[in-house]
């Protein structure tokens, strides 16, 4: 199953046809502005409609036009406006910033879409010859600058490829528990394909609805549930890499001392050495039942103390994810905006103060899959723990509605963008002795910077965080931030005002013992924090698997290294 391009936003998320998730009219609009100290109501601002944007005109020559077709046919060449400007950017506030005003100088010079393994490399091949770019493509969901089409001062002829019409599952071992697919295959899709042999590879990311195999391996992506199923380096198997020195087959043996593994070579390339064409992976049964549901804690401290002893004890859970005081009373007070309070709400709210937890308490959603013998055995487990731990029970409700709901946040982020409003998010991972410094420092530094950008008085930014994903050593540490864009000064003050934060985000994260990226990539945004993570040597080392495999740069060119 492929997805019609057409039928999705090319300035923003989903499909165009989706009901807005903050319609005009709603409560939330007062609350949040009077939250961020602004006045209502909220501005209207806009996108512009793809009519009333100019592209650059392709560079496309006619000669180059006819090899391109050869490879792929005619009809897999496309130079049209929506194509070109569907593909010009990723899908990171930054890139809607350039989008919705109109600016898609990015836009590639091309489209094509292969749709075998072979005519992927005869297109690498054919454009390492002619020193042409390529930019891979799947669902275009990165959030870091990962598949600009044009990067600025690029002057040759830049050529996005689009993998998804290889979405075929290709085989499945069930003896070995492993499956093959094409890279451009959209999650949904290959979850169903794997669902009919009652299977499942269980990398659910947030962007899972519009969002590829092969993208998850690029950017060496971490799914909601990587506690059970493992991020992406660690469930690849295999590969196939489309690259201009030749396809490369990566190792597949389940355990080798014969160098390093290579595979951690293709995890989190994000196409800077080829396209990847298809990839092996672990598989799992679907599980015989699951759980889901909520606890309440008075501290983040406590209940981020809860997760690491879980995790130390290695009790099987899937899931663990705890938000801090400030994002769980940002979306518990969100979706009840406007709502009546019965007499059970009243009731619970009372039994919440006697008990100590109403004063922004911080909510942790456990899940468990598997056999119901090791579901119920981690439930209890992990409920003694969090009990001993100050943690307070509060029933399934809260993990089945945040399960039912969990790919949906980023589609509030285009009404906001609608009303005046910056909404972004950044993610970390450090080690659990860190944890609490790490999540001030960076709180402290987004919440300073956006306050440095804002001229009107008592306007500030909402700083929210949760953990995501756990480890034994440490954990991650994802941010929401949502503040009021700058008008006065157009695109370039609205994107110099983005940049004064996520830069003021990142040296924090750096100087505080974080990793720049858990499980988004560097792409270009974080490719400047790259090199005091890896260190020279290492940077020399990424550096020379890049001119080596791909001496022209004409894969991806500035991302990653820069």
């Amino acid at each position: 199953m492929t997805i019609d391009r057409t039928s999705l936003r090319w300035n923003g998320w989903g499909p165009t046809a989706q009901p807005d998730a903050l319609p005009d009219g709603s409560p939330a609009w007062d609350w949040i502005a009077d939250a961020l100290g602004i006045s209502s109501p909220l501005p209207k601002t806009p996108a512009k409609d793809l009519g009333d944007c100019a592209l650059p005109a392709s560079g496309l020559d006619g000669e180059t036009r006819l090899e391109l077709e050869r490879i792929v046919g005619a009809n897999q060449v496309h130079v049209g406006d929506y194509e070109r400007a569907f593909h010009a950017r990723g899908k990171s506030y930054h890139d809607l910033l350039w989008m919705r005003a109109g600016n898609i100088s990015n836009a590639p010079d091309a489209v094509v879409y292969p749709r075998s393994e072979e005519e992927v490399q005869r297109l690498v091949e054919f454009a390492a010859a002619g020193d042409i770019v390529l930019v891979p493509y799947g669902g275009g969901s990165s959030v870091v600058g990962g598949v600009t089409a044009r990067e600025e001062g690029e002057t040759r002829l830049c050529i996005t490829v689009d993998t998804t019409l290889m979405a075929s599952l290709l085989s499945i071992d069930e003896t070995a528990m492993t499956a093959t697919a094409q890279a451009g295959v959209y999650g949904p899709a290959l979850d169903q394909a794997l669902a009919n042999h009652d299977v499942r590879l269980g990398h659910y990311p947030q962007s899972f609805e519009y969002s590829t195999l092969g993208g998850w391996v690029a950017a060496r992506g971490a799914g909601q549930n990587s506690i059970r199923y493992g991020r992406a380096d660690k469930w690849l198997v295999s590969a196939h890499v489309a690259t201009p020195s030749g396809l490369w087959r990566t190792e597949s043996t389940p355990g080798s001392a014969a160098a390093p593994n290579l595979n951690q070579l293709v995890a989190g390339s994000e196409g800077t050495l080829g396209i990847i064409t298809q990839a092996t992976f672990k598989i799992h049964d679907v599980p015989e039942t699951e759980d889901y549901r909520g606890y309440l804690f008075r501290s983040f401290a406590e209940g981020a103390d809860a997760i690491r002893q879980i995790v130390q004890a290695e009790i099987p859970t899937a899931m663990l994810r705890l938000s801090d005081p400030d994002e769980t009373y940002f979306f518990r007070t969100l979706s009840s905006v406007g709502k009546e309070k019965g007499i059970k709400d009243n009731l619970a709210d009372a039994y919440l103060r006697l008990r100590g937890y109403a004063d922004k308490p911080c909510v942790l959603l456990i899940g468990m899959e598997g056999s119901a013998v090791n579901v119920s055995y981690a439930r209890d487990r992990a409920a003694r723990i969090i009990a001993a731990a100050g943690g307070l029970h509060a029933g399934k409700s809260p993990g089945t509605s945040w399960k039912a709901g969990r790919f949906h946040g980023p589609m509030v982020r285009d009404p906001m963008m609608d009303h005046g409003l910056g909404v972004d998010t950044l993610e970390t991972s450090t080690f659990w002795s860190n944890i609490e410094t790490l999540h001030k420092a960076v709180t402290d530094a987004i919440a300073t910077s956006t306050k440095e950008t804002l001229d009107g008085p008592g306007q500030q930014g909402i700083v929210m965080a949760h953990i995501s994903h756990a480890y034994a050593d440490g954990a991650s540490l994802y941010f929401t931030f949502v503040f009021p864009r700058r008008h006065d000064g157009g695109l370039d003050g609205e994107i110099k005002q983005w940049l004064t934060i996520k830069r003021a985000a990142s040296d924090a994260i750096a100087a505080n013992g974080g990793t720049i990226s858990h499980h988004h990539g560097v792409g270009t945004d974080h490719a400047p924090w790259l090199g005091q993570e890896k260190g020279p040597i290492g940077m020399q080392t990424l550096g020379a698997v890049k001119n080596s495999i791909d001496p022209k740069g004409v894969m991806n060119p500035r991302k990653v290294l820069g």
